[in-house]
């Protein structure tokens, strides 16, 4: 199939190197010079496992193409996908003008029937104006051309998104005719094997799916995160309770670790923009922002235990931290938990030394000089007053302790993820401070 990506930020970039990988004719277009010449050149501005490589041998084979010229992509390609960026305004809102721009741009430059897909993440009724757009466009041009809208979410989780577009657990398409749906399935086909993980709904019911779908993620955090703050006042154990409910299949395991919040580009501004559609629409939405404040709440946890331990001045105190990004395996810091917890520390006067694998470049974008950045994560431990796990990479998961304790000026660790045996620490002669235990059980 021959397939436009309009945008090549995540999704897009994501998205348009699997279609080519299936051996589709993609044009991945963006309006940024300096990013689609990089491309080309195999010069990836995020980290993705697999990514780089599967860019570069696409465009070896001429399946994929980067480029700024949107006129000519469309009207070479059959399917348009809108993959552009809808971030927050500063009401919660989705902002939607990036959207919009390319329906105009759609309408301007279409010479055939097509079919319009929306992957960017956007409210309900989305859709329906960039048909309405396109229409005003083609009717300004006085031509006349069928224009099918779907609305196709995606479902990537940064760290492991080339393998979730590969091999997705379910294809959601919201569309009004069978015609969409009948190309949808053929252009999947080569992912999906099983007809049953086509999930086939009107355009309105996908648009709010992929909301529900993070908005039910980040719930469970929070309310595994609020059950941690009373576990911590009450002497319990939240790692305990998470094994009790864990093992109900009604519950699962899955994003019930208790932690210093969630991050990264989705939740957080899913969590909002569902609320703010809720508001629009006079319906109340006391979960969803009760959500959002348990989470800014989380991600203090970790400097409150700081503040109890060493006092409110920090002063001629220096901290060690591993992990920057909001999650493994991605460079991503957009309202990463490090943020907060970093800010909240050096606003008492703190020094602080961090490490991360991938995120130390968007990192010098955020602090600047106001931290000192490492290369491996021992460094962070030199002359440090304790050390601070935010991000739970595989590298600190298993540590040489009897290294990390020589280091230290103080045998302290305060762990956002609730990564290590605090029996183990404690007989190793650590101060060991965790998410939603008790400290009279250290």
């Amino acid at each position: 199939m021959k397939i436009s990506i309009i945008g090549t930020g995540y999704v897009g970039l994501v998205t348009g190197t699997c279609f080519a990988e299936m051996g589709n004719h993609v044009y991945c277009v963006d309006i940024i010079d300096e990013k689609i010449n990089n491309l080309k050149n195999n010069i990836v501005d995020i980290y993705e496992p697999q990514l780089k490589e599967l860019i570069s041998s696409n465009q070896e084979r001429g399946d994929l193409i980067f480029t700024t010229n949107l006129k000519e992509s469309i009207e070479n390609s059959d399917l348009y996908f809108i993959a552009v960026g809808t971030p927050m305004n500063d009401d919660g809102s989705c902002k939607l003008e990036y959207v919009y721009d390319v329906a105009h741009s759609i309408g301007k430059y279409i010479n055939h029937d097509c079919f319009v897909i929306t992957k960017s993440t956007v409210p309900v009724g989305t859709n329906n104006e960039i048909k309405k757009i396109i229409a005003e466009e083609l009717a300004h041009r006085q031509v006349n051309y069928r224009v099918n809208i779907i609305s196709n979410p995606e479902f990537l989780k940064e760290g492991s998104a080339i393998s979730d577009c590969l091999r997705p657990d379910r294809i959601v398409i919201g569309a009004d005719n069978d015609e969409s749906f009948s190309i949808m399935e053929k252009l999947y086909e080569p992912f999906i094997r099983n007809s049953y993980n086509y999930i086939f709904m009107d355009i309105n019911s996908a648009e709010m799916t992929k909301y529900a779908a993070n908005a039910m993620l980040a719930t469970k955090i929070s309310f595994m995160n609020e059950l941690a703050g009373i576990c911590d006042k009450t002497g319990v154990d939240i790692n305990e309770v998470r094994k009790g409910i864990g093992t109900d299949q009604r519950i699962g395991f899955n994003f019930i670790y208790a932690g210093c919040g969630y991050g990264g580009s989705c939740f957080p501004k899913d969590v909002n923009a569902l609320i703010h559609i809720g508001q629009a629409n006079n319906c109340p939405t006391n979960i969803l922002q009760s959500v959002d404040i348990i989470n800014k709440k989380s991600k203090m946890f970790i400097p409150n235990k700081i503040f109890k331990y060493f006092g409110d001045d920090l002063s001629g105190l220096e901290f060690g931290v591993w992990g920057l990004s909001f999650k493994p395996d991605t460079d991503d810091m957009r309202e990463a938990s490090s943020i907060t917890i970093i800010n909240a520390l050096l606003e008492k006067g703190a020094v602080i030394k961090a490490y991360d694998p991938k995120a130390l470049n968007n990192a010098k974008k955020i602090f600047g000089d106001d931290i000192i950045y490492c290369k491996n994560r021992f460094d962070v431990l030199n002359n440090s007053d304790a050390l601070i796990l935010i991000t739970e990479w595989k590298e600190f998961r298993n540590p040489n302790f009897e290294v990390i304790k020589d280091k230290l000026n103080n045998p302290v660790i305060f762990d956002g993820r609730n990564q290590y045996d605090k029996k183990y620490l404690n007989e190793l002669g650590f101060k060991y401070y965790q998410i939603g235990v008790s400290e009279d059980r250290i």
